[in-house]
């Protein structure tokens, strides 16, 4: 689709199909590590926690990396939208670090700044788009896509093990006690 400022906006291909599981990830504006502060991670994890519940969600998965965030999940409702679905999770989390920032770090929102062809000022903290979903199909998807998820932060080097990362569902799944949001 292209934009009056003629840029182009891919969009994300979603088949809101019942009974069907769903990788996503999505990423920062710029690919700036805003979620690189234990505050905005916590905000992530309460808005997706709030999502879970208003949609009716399973948790399979997640990692929210510094400037990204990868999730697994199955809606169980046979009525809804991964773009809903998408903003309720990420909306909240935006509306409260540009919050934050105009009160603590005004001078961070320069960073985020995007002047609209109308004159507009507005500030973006995630990148345009829905990101990235791929539809989970099958048992062996699923589990290479929560493998996938856990081993981000080790393939980045942040981490030795994925569940010395305290930012995923990895220490679920191995059992360890202090996951900060259980599936």
């Amino acid at each position: 689709m292209r934009r009056p400022d003629g840029t182009v906006r891919k969009r994300r291909k979603s088949s809101d199909i019942p009974g069907q599981a769903h990788e996503l990830s999505f990423t920062c504006y710029g690919n700036l590590p805003m979620l690189g502060r234990n505050r905005t991670r916590q905000w992530l994890l309460q808005s997706l926690d709030q999502a879970r519940r208003r949609w009716d969600l399973e948790l399979w998965a997640y990692v929210t990396m510094p400037e990204h965030v990868h999730l697994l999940l199955l809606p169980r409702r046979d009525d809804y939208h991964i773009r809903l679905i998408l903003k309720a999770i990420k909306q909240p989390v935006a509306q409260r670090a540009v919050k934050y920032l105009k009160e603590h770090a005004p001078t961070w929102l320069d960073r985020l700044k995007v002047t609209r062809p109308s004159g507009r000022t507005e500030y973006r903290f995630w990148q345009q788009g829905g990101g990235y979903d791929r539809d989970i199909v099958s048992p062996t998807a699923a589990w290479a896509s929560v493998a996938y998820i856990h081993n981000n932060p080790v393939r980045r080097g942040l981490v030795n093990a994925p569940t010395d990362w305290a930012w995923s569902s990895a220490k679920e799944y191995a059992g360890i006690d202090g996951a900060l949001l259980r599936g």
